[in-house]
């Protein structure tokens, strides 16, 4: 069947549905035990309390029987007789309905079986077939007299009737009942699951301020907690993606339009000065640069998130890869005067993605030289420890507060809104770094002192 086009009901028909259901099961139990069932067990009822007053009447001596024989069989709705040795019979309650112990002719067989037995007690269930007519008969045999207890079986006919003409009202009120409970019931369930649709409605719209409201359901309160939570959530992303894309688009518009001016001043002025010509074709050229690191900064953040790329695990001197980053922070170094400071063995050899590292390792460079003090310096420290390598990136800036320092992994965070263009990079590096660290499994994380510094770090293995 194509779920697709199975058709779906609301929670008030089906809630109608199952209880209607449990209640024909209900009245199916009722009717299989109490009509078809019911002169079985009224039998077994007949059958047991015989047998009880039997037990009752065997532990009594003479005296106690004569005394107490009347109330017990009336009691007991069951007539008695007692025969002595010598032939004296005394009956008792025998002018109920139904007792056969006064017919001599019906009777004599089954009382002679009683007595000729070598039993105490003795029970014989007696049917006749002619008047269809069941009943059960003990003989008690004592020393000096016996004692028989009759008990009859009556069909139930009559009660049987009764019970199914009631059974048809009690369907028709039972059916009512339901109806009446599954539309409370569901109007109970289904007006918060009703509002919390409509908010999520208005949720997926985009508007993030809602705030879904509580019911006395558990699992209901569990969903709108569930929902504020993706609601916070949302806020929070679409805040943070509203400022990456001023970020981004700051750090676009600047090198575009340094890009167009300096190719305006080539074509106009500097065209026929050698000298002015090469200086403007190279500040383009850097701009042109920052974009493709910009670019690709953004590409590798989706691949990286997306897990495009499987690990390619090697071994590889990790001291001879952060040389060759370094490398490519000569020019800023000779131009803007950046220190990048080496504490490092010499060599280090690892095991992971080399290719991914490396974009960690200058992805964290980045970010230190974008946010270091006015020494510029920027210090990168490798310590061998006993089953790994520790990695530290420090820079002198003025650091990160603590509130803030929980949220610098997130894609779309920069810790500054209003932030000065980068020397390097895209300012989405961070998120990178986390992503490829949390798929090597490696230990990661950052420390900071206010107007101090910060240090980011994690831990390779060996």
């Amino acid at each position: 069947m194509n779920i697709k086009n199975k058709k779906k009901y609301g929670i008030n028909l089906r809630t109608l549905f199952y209880l209607v259901i449990f209640s024909i099961s209900i009245l199916f139990i009722l009717w299989l035990f109490q009509l078809s069932y019911l002169n079985y067990f009224y039998e077994k009822y007949q059958i047991k309390n015989a047998s009880k007053v039997a037990n009752t009447l065997n532990n009594m001596n003479y005296a106690q029987l004569k005394l107490n024989a009347e109330k017990i069989a009336y009691k007991n709705n069951v007539c008695m007789q007692i025969i002595t040795r010598i032939g004296t019979i005394e009956n008792y309650n025998t002018m109920m309905n139904g007792c056969e112990l006064n017919n001599n002719y019906n009777m004599a067989y089954y009382k002679d079986k009683i007595t000729s037995s070598k039993k105490k007690i003795n029970v014989l269930k007696i049917v006749d077939k002619d008047f269809e007519a069941k009943a059960v008969l003990y003989g008690i045999n004592k020393d000096n007299y016996y004692i028989y207890i009759y008990s009859p079986i009556e069909e139930i006919n009559s009660t049987s009737l009764i019970l199914k003409n009631q059974l048809i009202y009690i369907v028709i009120l039972v059916m009512l009942v339901a109806i009446i409970v599954s539309y409370f019931l569901s109007k109970k369930i289904t007006g918060p699951i009703r509002k919390i649709t409509s908010q999520a409605k208005e949720l997926g719209n985009g508007n993030y301020k809602i705030s879904f409201e509580k019911s006395d359901i558990k699992e209901i309160d569990d969903l709108a907690n569930t929902l504020n939570e993706v609601s916070l959530e949302l806020s929070k992303t679409d805040e943070l993606r509203r400022d990456l894309m001023a970020n981004v688009s700051h750090d676009l518009k600047t090198p575009l339009t340094m890009i167009k001016a300096y190719a305006e001043m080539v074509k106009d002025i500097s065209y026929k000065d050698d000298k002015k010509r090469e200086e403007h074709l190279n500040i383009i050229i850097d701009e042109t640069d920052r974009l493709t690191i910009l670019v690709n900064d953004i590409l590798e953040m989706s691949r990286e998130e997306a897990n495009a790329d499987y690990l390619k695990i090697e071994e590889y001197d990790l001291v001879h890869e952060i040389n060759d980053i370094i490398k490519r922070y000569n020019i800023i170094k000779e131009t803007e005067n950046y220190n990048i400071v080496c504490q490092m063995p010499k060599k280090a050899i690892v095991h992971a993605d080399k290719s991914k590292i490396n974009q960690v390792v200058y992805n964290l460079i980045n970010n230190a030289i974008n946010y270091t003090g006015d020494d510029k310096t920027v210090t990168i420290r490798l310590t061998e420890e006993e089953n790994n390598y520790l990695v530290e990136i420090i820079d002198t800036g003025k650091g990160i507060s603590s509130k803030e320092i929980k949220y610098i992994w997130d894609r779309y965070y920069k810790q500054e809104k209003n932030h000065k263009r980068n020397v390097v990079g895209s300012g989405v590096g961070l998120s990178i770094v986390k992503t490829i660290l949390i798929r090597h499994n490696f230990e990661y994380g950052v420390t900071s002192k206010k107007n101090k510094g910060t240090t980011f770090y994690f831990k390779i293995s060996k």
